[in-house]
């Protein structure tokens, strides 16, 4: 059966992989990333429908589901996948640096599942896929920040997965092993 994938930070990586894997697979896709270069590409690689957007803005969440109720009628799957890293030891951590990077890996996570979850619910079924990472589940040096937000996605997850269930929306969190990212978004 197709189903409509709303993929957030879908332009390169792991967002990327899964837009093309939705696209083979015959699922409707609408994807967000911040890189138009890098979203033309994979919009001509899979014939997905790419969107220059920041999950870290609301009204850029609310574009994304208005350009999936336009384009494919609703969603049936939501792939939080839009994060970056940031690394600096405690002690010379950018307080500043960590919070922007926690509007988009957090903040910008839920703001769009808020979004989204209510047609799920009127569906009745629905799939909600969190990326995470290990270093959710193991901290290490220089970690702080970026850990500390994929740990904040598991425990969210979490709370989705009890809150959701009794509604026939899965969520699953995904911790994939991504090596340690040290730049911030410019």
């Amino acid at each position: 059966q197709t189903q409509r994938f709303l993929i957030t930070g879908g332009s390169q990586g792991i967002g990327a992989a899964t837009v093309a894997l939705a696209r083979k697979a015959g699922h409707q896709v609408v994807f967000t990333g911040r890189d138009e270069r890098l979203i033309d590409e994979v919009a001509r690689a899979t014939g997905a429908h790419g969107l220059r957007l920041d999950v870290s803005s609301a009204a850029d969440n609310a574009k994304a589901v208005e350009a999936c109720q336009a384009r494919m009628g609703g969603i049936d799957v939501l792939v939080n996948n839009a994060a970056f890293g940031y690394a600096a030891e405690i002690g010379d951590l950018d307080v500043g640096a960590m919070k922007a990077m926690f509007d988009t890996n957090v903040f910008g996570l839920v703001d769009m599942t808020n979004r989204v979850v209510p047609m799920l619910k009127a569906q009745g079924d629905g799939d909600i896929v969190n990326i995470a990472s290990t270093s959710g589940m193991k901290g290490a040096a220089r970690g702080t920040a970026y850990a500390a937000s994929k740990w904040a996605v598991r425990g969210i997850s979490q709370c989705w997965q009890a809150e959701l269930r009794p509604h026939g929306i899965r969520v699953i969190s995904v911790c994939g092993v991504i090596p340690a990212c040290v730049e911030v978004k410019k």
